[in-house]
């Protein structure tokens, strides 16, 4: 990036100085190749014809299954539709980027067939609309597909947002190579939380899938759903007209919506008295949408088993409201009154589901508001005031109770439950996985792939065991063990003819089980079971089946892993390291007091972080001059920067010699656990060290660029401009190092050689800040203040001279939310929410990852001298 070689201007100007100009031809030339390939007489495809209304354009993204699954997205330009193949359909993780095969253009009139092309015509199979809507591009779409990019908005019904289309370099394929990805805005979501094709698989214009039988008409489009014009019963407008100061805001009902997912946890929660706890129901997941008198029962990945469901969906036609979203689970109860999968289970197989009953826990939307922002103490009274005293009998409100989590685990395992939920007071409603809910199980369980089984030994039918495993984060099936256990008679003949059904010669683990004899399976089944614990090699152990589960997908089936519990009280507080436990021996006076209004955390959960920490935090802080921030009233209050102490002030905290700083105090360090929680317990809340040692203090052995986002600068823009500092400072032979600042930037640490000193170091960095800001100067600028950087973000160089400091690694900041600076991996930066995703409260999650992402550190030390004659910066 220097600026002899290629910056981003210069690349932007050749890009528009060399952009080829796009001929076009008309649509009849266009659709020729279509046209060739097809014979109207046999195919139900559409000749031509078609435009969309006067000012938009419109684009379709058609489910084809033919000899292979995928996915067509096409965009109206010109009078016809531009077309790609999507193997493995759109994703809305800005990480993934899925292939595009460039293909003929199709009519517009195209984009609202649905039908089966007939066998032995091109593309023969069933076509559905999976999604439609209008798209706008960026700027000029015909040259920007001509030079290979083009970026664009969606606005569908499931696909929105900024996306971009990216031609690959070919290797002499028949069509050209592209790739579809989505940018980084609020519509993004990682796979991991949400794959959008196995959650909406539906058509949005009939609501089947692409092999729900019967097939549609040749021919004829499928039409779209009429809108039931009658009006809502009475009860219901009584209902909506009863408040004039309704909750939550106003907002429409949305088409589909994707539930809020709990976190495994090892332990309950330590701070008891700030979570509400539910039973956990052993069942399937569904949520309902109520739209005047449409009720729709829908699956924890989109499915739509409403017409399964008919006794439970006129029950919820009862409740007097107009529209909602209502969260809860089915179950069907076994003889001593807690939930029975199995039975569940045989309700659907038998068709015979009217013993379903379902039991409600959330109301994320609810007669024209949106109540996601609500406590969920709040979300809960509404949804009690809906179901009334005398609900319809198939409905039931889950109870929620304010107790001891490890007394009501026991009971809950006395009754026969699964375990319990814990929901934190005040949370609200998203659609993810999130630690605002955690689940506390009785035993070990979850979900399974089937990927094969054994034959039957003896008198047993059918099979002997079921071979399991886990897709890992690269996509591959992990084999996990067994289970032999857990089965009948008619369990063992239902799941033998539906193995038969999958049966294959090709083994779909990963690595092929050793001393195994079996016959494989698609991995297409999956299956739950419990167990008693994981061996180091992957496999389960004790385990005993517990059913089939139509309502997940396998490929989102991954290993649960519990998360580490919330901080205990300070005055209890543990850490707990790989088995074992040691006890703070710090005393924390007033930790009861409220130190962040806005998280309610206490000075004691403070110093029980620090405490937690400490292991992590303590390699960053040895050896080095240390200033700490001091908030005696808590965020929001005054705060004091202090560099300096009285002898023995705060034990553990050393004094280092006076003649580091000369005509100053003497400068601080801190190397012990006990010096560390002596901080806590005297409200420092931030720790900043300087970029260089105590024993050479005149040379500093690193370099800090402090990413400080000015007024109006979205997060995605964080993220590109850290991923452009570290490009720069690869090109100038770097090493870069990244961490979040716990409060609204990013921070650039690049370890170096003491070969030069403060002012040579600063300058140098002062250089590396203006060439970005020259080069980019729509994104960065070198100099401080507000005004300065509003849309744009500062790169601040100043913590790089003498006396300068930075946050360390492992501290809390004195913020609302109480946010922590982590070290992070380049490659975890896409999935990176906010520069305070971590924090006092939530830090359990990320401290089992430690500092490995700055392994590396040490080793990747390099003179910036070779770096400076690469920019043109010569120190005076």
């Amino acid at each position: 990036m220097p600026a002899s070689k290629h910056s981003p201007k210069t690349a932007r100007r050749k890009a528009a100085g060399g952009a080829a100009t796009m001929s076009r031809p008309s649509a009849r030339e266009a659709l020729a190749p279509y046209h060739r390939k097809r014979d109207f007489k046999k195919t139900p495809e559409p000749r031509t014809g078609g435009k969309s209304a006067s000012g938009t354009l419109s684009f379709v993204v058609q489910k084809h299954h033919a000899s292979r699954l995928h996915y067509d997205f096409r965009l109206e330009l010109d009078g016809t539709l531009k077309s790609w193949a999507v193997p493995k359909g759109p994703c809305l993780d800005p990480t993934v980027k899925r292939m595009a095969v460039h293909v003929e253009d199709h009519p517009v009139s195209y984009a609202s067939f649905e039908g089966t092309i007939p066998p032995k015509q091109y593309g023969a199979g069933t076509v559905i609309v999976w999604d439609r809507g209008e798209w706008a591009a960026e700027g000029d779409a015909r040259k920007a597909l001509a030079e290979g990019k083009l970026k664009f908005e969606l606005r569908g019904d499931k696909l929105k947002g900024h996306w971009t289309l990216v031609r690959m370099r070919g290797n002499g394929e028949k069509q050209e190579p592209w790739l579809l990805i989505k940018e980084r805005d609020a519509e993004a979501r990682p796979l991991a939380d949400y794959d959008i094709v196995e959650a909406l698989p539906d058509s949005v214009l009939t609501g089947r899938d692409v092999d729900d039988p019967p097939h549609i008409t040749y021919g004829k489009p499928a039409p779209a759903e009429k809108k039931d014009k009658e009006k809502a019963p009475a009860a219901r407008r009584k209902a909506a007209a009863k408040s004039t100061e309704a909750p939550g805001r106003k907002a429409a009902l949305p088409v589909a919506l994707a539930p809020q997912l709990a976190t495994l946890a090892s332990a309950p929660p330590a701070d008891p008295d700030d979570w509400i706890y539910e039973l956990k129901f052993d069942g399937y997941r569904l949520l309902t949408r109520i739209d005047g008198d449409k009720i729709q029962c829908i699956t924890r990945n989109g499915h739509d088993w409403t017409a399964k469901l008919p006794k439970l969906a006129k029950a919820l036609a009862k409740l007097p409201t107009r529209s909602a979203w209502l969260d809860g689970e089915i179950v069907v109860d076994g003889e001593k009154g807690a939930p029975d999968f199995q039975a569940l289970q045989n309700a659907f197989d038998s068709g015979a589901t009217a013993s379903i009953v379902y039991w409600l826990f959330d109301a994320p939307f609810l007669d024209g508001r949106d109540l996601r922002d609500l406590p969920v103490e709040e979300r809960r009274a509404q949804l009690a005031g809906l179901l009334g005293e005398k609900a319809p009998e198939a409905l039931r409100l889950s109870e929620a109770f304010e107790a001891s989590p490890r007394d009501l685990l026991a009971s809950s395992a006395h009754l026969g439950f699964e375990g319990i939920i814990g929901k934190r007071k005040g949370s609200g409603y998203v659609s993810r996985r999130s630690p605002n809910w955690v689940k506390l199980k009785n035993q070990r369980r979850q979900e399974f792939v089937i990927g094969g089984y054994t034959a039957p030994q003896g008198s047993r039918s059918g099979f002997g065991s079921l071979l399991l495993g886990v897709y890992d984060d690269e996509g591959a099936l992990q084999y996990c063990g067994n289970v032999g256990t857990g089965f009948d008679a008619t369990r063992l003949a239902d799941i033998k003819a539906k193995l038969d059904k999958q049966r294959t010669d090709a083994c779909p683990f990963e690595t092929r089980p050793t001393g195994v004899k079996a016959q494989w399976v698609k991995p297409a089944l999956v299956c739950e079971v419990s167990f008693g614990e994981w061996t180091r090699e992957g496999r389960i152990r004790h385990s005993v089946f517990q059913g089939l589960r139509a309502d997940k997908p396998a490929r989102q089936i991954r290993r649960e892993t519990a998360e580490v519990p919330e901080l205990a009280p300070a005055s209890t507080a543990t850490r707990t390291g790989q088995g074992a436990t040691k006890p703070m021996t710090q005393r924390i006076t007033n930790a009861d007091r409220v130190i962040d209004k806005q998280s309610g955390t206490t000075k004691g959960e403070l110093a029980a972080f620090y405490h937690q920490v400490a292991e992590l935090i303590l390699p960053h802080l040895k050896g080095r001059p240390v200033s700490l921030v001091r908030a005696p009233e808590g965020v929001g209050g005054e705060l004091f920067f202090q560099k300096h102490l009285k002898q023995d002030e705060l034990p553990g905290v050393k004094l280092l010699d006076p003649a580091l700083d000369p005509g100053h105090e003497p400068l601080l360090q801190i190397d012990t656990e006990r010096g560390l929680m002596s901080a806590a317990q005297m409200n420092v809340i931030e720790l900043h060290t300087w970029n260089a040692t105590s024993s050479a203090i005149g040379k500093p052995d690193r370099m800090t660029f402090d990413l400080d986002p000015g007024e109006g600068v979205a997060w995605a823009r964080m993220q590109e401009a850290a991923l452009l500092v570290q490009t720069l400072l690869t090109e100038l032979g770097l090493p870069a190092f990244l961490k979040t600042s716990g409060g609204k930037g990013l921070h650039v640490v690049v370890p170096i050689r003491r070969h030069y000193d403060w002012d040579t170091v600063k300058g140098f960095s002062q250089a590396v800040v203006q060439h970005l800001a020259d080069t980019i100067p729509d994104r960065f600028v070198a100099k401080s203040g507000p005004r300065n950087r509003v849309g744009k973000i500062f790169v601040d160089y100043l913590r790089n001279g003498f006396g300068a400091t930075t946050v360390s690694a492992w501290s809390a900041r004195s913020r609302p939310g109480l946010g922590v600076s982590v070290p992070l991996a380049w490659d975890e930066l896409p999935t990176l929410t906010s520069a305070s995703q971590w924090t006092v409260r939530n830090i359990g999650r990320r401290v089992p990852t430690g500092n490995k992402p700055w392994e590396g550190m040490e080793k990747s030390r390099k003179s910036i001298g070779a770096a400076m004659k690469m920019l043109g910066y010569a120190p005076e």
